[in-house]
């Protein structure tokens, strides 16, 4: 039986690199690009604002070609619609009707993403959902993949910039998941057994800024961020 044609949307972070894992493995897909929305006036990984040039190098140990949807500084819903859509549609074109997504339990977000590809005729697939979320981060562990934390909520600092590893987990609040589903932080992945050779780096700065509050309250949200500095 010939593979299915997809797209996978990369954030370059662990559960991204799992779900693409099992992907890849269970060979009913044919993943023909990665798909990440990276900051245009930044030229940095919108999700978690990782240096573009650290994602070039992550694809390109992927050996998958990628497809950037390039967003504004700071893009309303209607502006990120419309440009997801607007590829989405490219890849249509091409032959292209599954988006394949990393996310382990997050129903708000997963019907979000069904009724949007609904609208233009694609279906989402989700290699993770409803697994358990410290069982898939001790695999991917196991599996012999790394990743940093390069963002993280206000309260987990410290964390940002760690590498994760059974010390991590032991020292990780028993309240914030072990995945950070709930959005507590994010990674970049930089070797493990789908990449061709490591990503190297080194750590920068690391800031503090607060954005709006998504659910319209007074108090912003604030997050630390660290920056990857790419070793020449």
């Amino acid at each position: 039986m010939p593979k299915i044609p997809a797209v996978f949307n990369w954030s370059g972070g662990k559960d991204s690199t799992l779900a693409l894992h099992h992907i890849l493995a269970q060979e009913q897909y044919d993943v023909h690009y990665l798909l990440t929305t990276v900051n245009d006036f930044f030229n940095r990984v919108a999700m978690h604002g990782v240096r573009e040039t650290l994602l070039l190098e992550q694809v390109s140990s992927l050996k998958i070609p990628l497809v950037q949807v390039r967003l504004p500084e700071m893009p309303d819903m209607d502006i990120y619609e419309r440009k997801i859509t607007l590829q989405l549609e490219q890849l249509k074109s091409e032959g292209i009707y599954h988006s394949i997504f990393g996310d382990i339990f997050l129903e708000d977000l997963k019907t979000y993403r069904e009724n949007q590809l609904a609208k233009i005729d694609m279906k989402a697939v989700f290699p993770l959902w409803k697994r358990d979320s410290l069982t898939l981060v001790k695999e991917f562990i196991d599996l012999g993949y790394k990743t940093v934390v390069v963002c993280t909520k206000e309260g987990l600092e410290d964390f940002c910039g760690r590498i994760i590893d059974d010390a991590f987990l032991a020292d990780l609040p028993k309240d914030i998941d072990p995945c950070g589903e709930n959005g507590e932080f994010h990674t970049f992945v930089f070797d493990g057994p789908i990449f061709a050779k490591p990503i190297d780096f080194t750590l920068g700065e690391k800031v503090f800024k607060t954005f709006p509050s998504p659910n319209q309250s007074d108090i912003p949200t604030g997050y630390w961020y660290i920056d990857l500095v790419p070793v020449d």
